[in-house]
């Protein structure tokens, strides 16, 4: 059985005054998958015995960025999707074991008024046709902060966020069709309906006191994989960033 993580750290070197590090010792993950790392390479000197370490940063200082831990080293690693209009904000790194890719991700956010809507609608359509690429040679398990609350039970106030970056209708139908497409949200596989536990609470409002949160942060496997699906889990007692980590376990 195979423990993996996936946690928007929304900074690195912040989250790790903020206890990351006991976090990632306690829970010994066999792969442990970052997004908003916001740091390029030599900023951050992580010392994590026994991992292998890939990161993939932006071109932007300080802004975006993907990490992945494993213990096993990958057969093969690859940086972004192969599309230069996507590859240049360090948002996916892909690795390649002997049963399956491992996917992180993070999605580009359609930002306030919308103003990136029409290009993340562009990414989702060119990202499904990169895992569905990918799924011709193995299945795949894809994680990250994806930055859609697919449906009303995955965030607190549905009714008042309708047409707000994360919860537009555009936002979710691209999620209804990855799935529709073959592939599992693996923590509604295993919690199909429960409430009130979520991934993201806003800084403001004192929104995670409220828990007052959404659930953006996920992992999604291929279909293929189904049988070999054991758990899933939301860490909402982790603090250091605005995300908590989101964990599955999996027999490969």
């Amino acid at each position: 059985m195979k423990k993996l993580i996936s946690w928007n750290v929304n900074g690195l070197r912040a989250c790790v005054t903020k206890g990351f590090e006991d976090f990632f010792k306690d829970v010994d993950a066999d792969i442990f998958c970052l997004q908003e790392t916001k740091l390029q390479e030599g900023q951050i000197d992580l010392l994590l015995e026994g991992y292998h370490q890939y990161w993939c940063y932006a071109d932007k200082k300080g802004y975006s960025g993907t990490a992945i831990f494993t213990k096993e080293e990958p057969l093969n690693v690859s940086y972004g999707i192969g599309i230069d209009e996507h590859d240049h904000e360090g948002r996916v790194i892909t690795a390649e074991f002997d049963n399956c890719f491992v996917v992180t991700c993070y999605t580009p956010n359609s930002q306030s008024e919308l103003k990136r809507l029409d290009y993340r609608m562009k990414w989702e359509d060119d990202f499904k046709a990169y895992l569905k690429k990918l799924e011709e040679k193995k299945p795949v398990i894809m994680c990250g902060d994806l930055n859609v609350a697919h449906n009303e039970i995955d965030l607190k106030n549905p009714k008042t966020n309708r047409k707000n970056a994360g919860f537009t209708d555009e936002e979710r139908s691209k999620m209804t069709a990855l799935l529709d497409d073959g592939f599992i949200d693996t923590y509604r596989y295993f919690y199909p309906d429960t409430e009130g536990v979520y991934s993201w609470w806003s800084y403001r409002f004192k929104a995670r006191e409220k828990n007052s949160g959404w659930r953006i942060d996920y992992f999604i496997v291929s279909k293929a994989l189904e049988s070999k699906l054991d758990g899933a889990k939301i860490h909402t007692e982790i603090f250091g960033s605005d995300h908590c980590p989101v964990e599955l376990t999996i027999d490969i």
